[in-house]
């Protein structure tokens, strides 16, 4: 839940904007296109939220962060909404990628 709406669909969480829909699939889905897509927006670090279980990406689907100098940490789900939120009480610039999608 964000803001007390239930979501379903994946979706990243950013300070004060949600962009709903994210990724099409699940995580073996995941492309470039999906990361460029969170590049320049001033960004310190992207935690992947996985599903249950963490999950790395491979190395190149991450390029377009990379390149921006923005960290990605991944971890599961639940883990990624908890430390997004101990972030945020921090004032760091942190959007959550969050996997749903079984």
């Amino acid at each position: 839940m964000v803001n007390n709406i239930r979501h379903e669909r994946n979706l990243v969480v950013l300070p004060g904007e949600l962009l709903e829909g994210w990724t099409a699939g699940n995580f073996d889905a995941l492309a470039a296109a999906d990361f460029a897509a969170l590049a320049g927006r001033g960004l310190e670090i992207v935690l992947l939220g996985t599903g249950p279980r963490i999950l790395f990406p491979r190395p190149e689907l991450l390029r377009p962060l990379i390149e921006d100098r923005v960290g990605v940490e991944a971890m599961d789900t639940a883990a990624a909404c908890r430390t997004y939120n101990i972030l945020m009480g921090e004032g760091r610039k942190v959007a959550a990628a969050l996997i749903l999608a079984a």
